[in-house]
């Protein structure tokens, strides 16, 4: 059983510690947090009791759990449920608002696993708007009629297939945790293998056992998720394929719309300056973490 203050994760993994936020706790059916965070700032392994709706209006943050790795940039958002340990890195800096929702609101809108999301121009506007509410909304007022609205949107929110799964064993972390930090590099696992006294052969049964895919299936699901969030973050797709190892345009484009139904180009496609329309310095929530 967690004691208090941490939360069981799946796996076998330890417990996580439990961050406890005043939207972790205000009485209304959804909270909104607000952060700006600095280059490599961080936010190490932790739970909520309520589950989140992570989403930055600039800036792609880079979210573990103990299943799964997901790349979400602009435009996108991350569904977590409640009590998932989780962290987050944020390599170039973020500006976040985010969304923090009470059991029976995450149980009408939200995905019952952690899900990336698409925020629509829609959604966009009404989380910016409610990060001006005040922490207490008026539930009869403006503040209830925007979390009614983000409700349904949410629950109406095409999920994306950006989650890359997150092996167990301390080996394959270590590999999978070099290549999110270099997705072009061209380590194989026969390179990794001469390092764990581990054969490759075993690193490769391991890995089909703990993701579900063999290896290079998983490389480029990793690939290509980083891609997709470079795209959105406004990189030009020959920069993007090359930045996840592509020296192929045809062939990262073929591999790109074969998981996400369209072109390189048409998923940069609509990007727009995002205004800060955040709360004054004085309402936004000065605890750290997310």
């Amino acid at each position: 059983m967690a004691t208090s203050g941490q939360s069981l994760s799946i796996d076998g993994h330890d417990p996580a510690p439990r961050r406890d936020l005043p939207q972790d706790r205000v009485d209304r059916p959804l909270a909104a947090f607000v952060r700006d965070y600095a280059e490599g700032e961080d936010v190490p392994r932790h739970s909520h009791d309520r589950a989140q709706l992570l989403y930055a209006i600039t800036g792609i943050m880079r979210v573990t759990t103990d299943a799964a790795r997901f790349t979400v940039p602009p435009a996108r958002a991350l569904w977590l449920p409640a009590g998932l340990p989780h962290a987050v890195a944020m390599p170039g800096g973020l500006a976040m608002r985010a969304l923090f929702l009470r059991s029976d609101a995450a149980k009408r809108a939200g995905p019952e696993r952690p899900a990336v999301l698409s925020v629509s121009p829609l959604l966009r506007e009404l989380i910016l708007a409610a990060c001006a509410e005040p922490l207490e909304w008026d539930e009869q007022g403006r503040g209830g009629h925007l979390a009614a609205l983000i409700l349904e949107e949410i629950a109406h929110a095409p999920t994306l297939p950006l989650a890359v799964p997150q092996p167990r064993d301390p080996r394959l972390l270590r590999l999978v945790a070099a290549l999110a930090a270099n997705p072009a590099s061209p380590l194989t696992l026969e390179d990794w293998a001469s390092g764990t006294g581990a054969s490759p052969r075993t690193l490769r049964r391991l890995f089909q056992a703990e993701t579900g895919m063999g290896f290079a299936r998983w490389r480029q699901a990793l690939r290509l998720a980083e891609a997709a969030a470079l795209l959105a973050n406004g990189s030009p797709p020959a920069r993007a394929a090359a930045a996840v190892g592509y020296s192929s345009g045809p062939a990262f484009g073929a591999a790109f719309r074969a998981v996400f139904g369209i072109t390189p180009g048409r998923a940069g496609e609509g990007r727009r300056p995002s205004p800060d329309l955040s709360p004054p310095k004085a309402e936004r929530p000065l605890e750290t973490g997310t």
